[in-house]
């Protein structure tokens, strides 16, 4: 672990530390978006399951506002014809979430403890597992969650921390997670943060 922990240290007097704050700083204005707003990033993270994020972010921003109103063959199209790996599933996973955005809504105003709000989340919009709500709730304000995708589990299986696991179960992820968490403490970083050094560490990128 000390190997990570000083590639991290690093990293974190680099210019790397400013685009993450900046990056960062543009999640926390979420908190004050609408609702559409809040669902179209929702849209983004149901894309990114098994699928190359630079190809999402092409996609949902040409996609843009028509998330909130295109029907499932519409989206279905549109996925095709901007060459989405997925067309088929993810529209009908996204139109179903479309029918949960008012309770969603009530659900991140009201004063429920973070992880009761991801397992909500898990539980009721399809499309989006551990990882992937973990990912929106992230990218819309919320620090305190570590995305555990493969690029995290290799950085964490190379340095000798985890071993790699054959399949991402709940308590896998969620002791995984607590990992993360560990190495945040030391760092002085939240999971917000540590993931976006995390990924850069690994693919030279800080995305979102």
């Amino acid at each position: 672990m000390q190997d990570l922990l000083k590639s991290l240290e690093k990293l974190q007097n680099t210019e790397i530390a400013n685009i993450i704050d900046s990056r960062i700083n543009e999640f926390e204005c979420f908190q004050s978006a609408s609702i559409d707003e809040i669902f179209k990033e929702m849209c983004f993270c149901i894309m990114t399951a098994n699928c190359g994020a630079d190809k999402c972010i092409e996609v949902h921003e040409k996609i843009g506002n028509e998330f909130l109103y295109l029907s499932s063959e519409e989206l279905t199209s549109k996925f095709r014809e901007y060459g989405y790996r997925y067309p088929n599933v993810r529209s009908q996973y996204i139109l179903e979430a479309r029918t949960c955005k008012e309770a969603l809504a009530e659900k991140l105003n009201s004063c429920i403890e973070p992880n009761e709000l991801r397992d909500w989340i898990v539980k009721n919009i399809k499309g989006l597992g551990y990882k992937e709500s973990s990912h929106f709730l992230r990218n819309i304000g919320w620090k305190d969650y570590a995305i555990v995708d493969f690029h995290i589990i290799d950085i964490l299986v190379s340095n000798g921390i985890i071993e790699k696991p054959k399949t991402l179960t709940k308590n896998k992820y969620l002791e995984i997670e607590k990992k993360l968490q560990q190495i945040g403490r030391v760092l002085d970083l939240n999971m917000a943060q540590l993931d976006l050094y995390l990924w850069y560490l690994e693919t030279g990128k800080v995305l979102k």
